[in-house]
């Protein structure tokens, strides 16, 4: 099973595909990553754009079977949050739009899942990504590592959920 983590951003948009069985081993590959990255100087109107001829064109070339985004979830600034907010829109839009199940976890729900610990720094989520995938080295950019984080989570998440869904059975 093919899955795509999308940790969005109007500046930086981190994408990553992993490929994971929902029973069997509980091996990881991350088969793609990297980042969508907008002019911070152009309208955002034109970044949200490019953001989404972008992802279709992920959606597209990698054809995952389901997209994972990362929840907007902000308690401090939220200057930055509406961006985020907005290229999550376009993420979840497109997914939908090409026919994939969606999905959505926060921050704390994918640090747990990762790491078994829902306060683990961002250096430790992406040392358990690089670990989880068998990768020499930490994915970068750190956006490309979240977002390949996100798609663990659902693969772990779904695996959880199957097997306590068969024992209640």
């Amino acid at each position: 099973m093919f899955v795509l983590g999308i940790d969005p951003g109007l500046t930086r948009c981190g994408f990553g595909l992993v490929e994971g069985g929902l029973d069997g081993p509980e091996a990881f590959r991350a088969v793609r990553a990297g980042v969508i990255r907008t002019p911070a100087e152009d309208p955002v109107e034109e970044r949200l754009a490019d953001v989404a001829r972008s992802m279709r064109g992920l959606l597209d070339d990698l054809r995952p079977d389901v997209v994972v985004v990362e929840r907007v979830f902000f308690q401090r600034n939220a200057r930055t949050a509406i961006p985020v907010a907005q290229a999550s829109g376009v993420a979840i839009a497109l997914a939908v739009e090409s026919g994939r199940p969606v999905r959505q976890f926060t921050a704390q729900e994918v640090k747990l899942a990762v790491t078994g610990y829902g306060a683990a720094t961002k250096t430790q989520v992406q040392e358990m990504v690089a670990r989880l995938c068998g990768l020499d080295e930490i994915p970068r950019p750190p956006d490309a590592a979240d977002a390949l984080a996100l798609a663990i989570t659902w693969l772990t998440t779904t695996r959880t959920e199957q097997r306590l869904a068969g024992a209640t059975a």
